[in-house]
């Protein structure tokens, strides 16, 4: 019987994200020392931004920038379109005339207060989302009435957003706003998250720093992607999911993580010739220079559960049309510079889709250690891949040490130098670095050498995630680990901003 064959997909160009060995820093908006209690797109981005060009780094990765979910997670997100109101600089607002300065100042003055309160309790800085909604929606409210009275909705500069947009811009508006008269409130905050946005975009493209992005595989039932077309889901007629996601038992969760998404119905998908993906990375690409996908074998081989179930121990894996949507983006929009986060259950046919694709797939040195010949082991690291230290999932590196076991921390030691029991986190920032992977990203609690207590998210735990934070301090932190890092990112051949995509 003659073999199947692999469908034959036309020869990819090199990816921009890997066509040059670069460096870049892991950090998401919400974790910057903005002044109302979560980080935002104003004055504390940008000068992120410029500390970025200044250390070597060509790249700023972020986590997803929709609207937050249950606990507060970027991937649980209401929207696959929308940004998350609460990353809106006021600052930047009051400098536009759309709110009075004092009413920021003592909005941030508020927060401060509660901060000091919070500090008592632990040395880290954290993101207070509860204390952001109750000081930033009203005056965001306050701005909107501003904007529609100054005849904001009439201007060039709305109407060519809303025009950008509509593809998703009105099913958001009807699904945030429910059964309230609000409609103009959510638009006016896409529309400033928009232009705040494009604000930083350019001012990274003009000082070398390209943006990363996250596009989450699956999306909630609570979202406007859902409510606006639920029959691309897999729904009974109660609207309720038929099966939901998550991932069996692994060395994160002896339950497994049940993430309770529902799945697709592909074959609606198919229908309409997977018009809903192809907006959703057109509007990610017009945000970003490129887009890690996340969880990318849900692309080929999801973990199906029953809806009832309480953990995720038992459910079963069934095949996807991840290779149909990418042939569908790629016809649509052409070579479009993705990120496959190929981790976990990876198969043959999971690296044969990457690959078919040319797709920069990724390595952790956190998952190196633990086993001989293990793949994540630096000197077997390909070119064509983005290479971390550890990223949201994992702890720092600093934590991550003093749990490992002795074994691998010979290995580690072997590989990465006598001293890492002195400096994990520089000894793997250096190894790290000399890899053969065309792009190194660091993620900043590395930079800054935080324990475990900065850890940004634990699989598996539903409270207590997405809310480690940036100091006041970290400049001055940065600012001794900067010329150090810089020098290494220069020794590396990683310096220099990346070719634009």
């Amino acid at each position: 019987m003659a073999s199947r064959r692999r469908p034959k997909v036309a020869e990819p160009p090199a990816s921009p994200v890997t066509s040059r060995r670069s460096a870049g820093v892991l950090l998401h908006l919400s974790s910057l020392d903005a002044p109302h209690a979560v980080g935002d797109l104003g004055p504390s981005a940008h000068a992120f931004a410029q500390w970025c060009a200044s250390t070597g780094f060509g790249w700023w990765q972020m986590l997803p920038i929709g609207p937050v979910g249950p606990g507060d997670s970027p991937y649980s997100s209401t929207s696959s379109f929308a940004g998350e109101p609460l990353l809106i600089s006021l600052e930047l607002l009051a400098d536009e005339g759309l709110l009075p300065a004092r009413a920021v100042r003592a909005a941030a003055a508020r927060c401060a207060k509660t901060a000091k309160a919070l500090a008592a309790r632990g040395p880290l800085a954290r993101t207070d989302w509860r204390m952001a909604r109750a000081v930033k929606m009203p005056l965001l409210a306050e701005a909107a009435r501003a904007f529609e009275t100054a005849g904001g909705f009439s201007s060039r500069d709305y109407r060519d957003f809303a025009r950008r947009e509509r593809a998703w811009l009105e099913d958001w508006v009807r699904f945030a706003s429910g059964r309230s008269d609000d409609g103009a409130r959510h638009r006016f905050m896409q529309w400033a998250f928009d232009a705040q946005w494009r604000a930083l975009r350019a001012r990274c493209a003009a000082i070398g720093v390209s943006l990363l992005g996250d596009i989450p595989i699956f999306v909630t039932l609570d979202s406007a992607d859902v409510s606006a077309s639920p029959d691309l889901f897999r729904l009974n007629g109660r609207g309720r999911p038929e099966v939901v996601t998550g991932c069996p038992p692994d060395c994160f969760s002896a339950d497994g993580q049940l993430w309770g998404h529902p799945h697709y119905r592909w074959s609606a998908h198919r229908a309409q010739r997977f018009r809903w993906w192809v907006e959703r990375v057109s509007a990610t690409m017009r945000r970003f220079d490129a887009a890690r996908i996340d969880h990318f074998i849900g692309f080929h081989h999801a973990y199906e559960i029953p809806a009832r179930a309480l953990t995720a121990r038992k459910g079963e894996w069934t095949p996807q049309a991840g290779r149909d949507v990418l042939q569908a983006v790629r016809r649509a929009l052409g070579a479009v510079p993705l990120v496959a986060e190929d981790l976990g259950a990876v198969t043959p046919s999971v690296i044969a889709l990457r690959e078919d694709f040319g797709l920069p797939g990724m390595k952790l040195l956190h998952h190196a250690f633990g086993h001989d010949g293990s793949g994540d082991l630096p000197h077997q690291h390909p070119r064509n891949c983005v290479a971390y230290t550890g990223t949201h999932d994992n702890d720092t590196t600093v934590g991550w040490w003093r749990t490992l076991d002795p074994k691998a921390k010979r290995r580690c030691r072997t590989v990465c130098g006598p001293d890492v029991a002195r400096a994990p986190h520089q000894a793997l920032s250096r190894t790290l670095m000399e890899s053969p992977a065309a792009l190194a990203i660091l993620p900043m609690q590395d930079v800054l050498g935080l324990d475990g207590r900065a850890r940004m998210n634990l699989p598996g735990s539903p409270k207590g995630n997405w809310r480690w934070r940036l100091g006041r301090d970290w400049r001055a932190r940065a600012s001794r680990a900067s010329p150090e890092l810089g020098a290494l990112v220069r020794a590396t051949g990683r310096a220099g901003p990346p070719r634009p995509a």
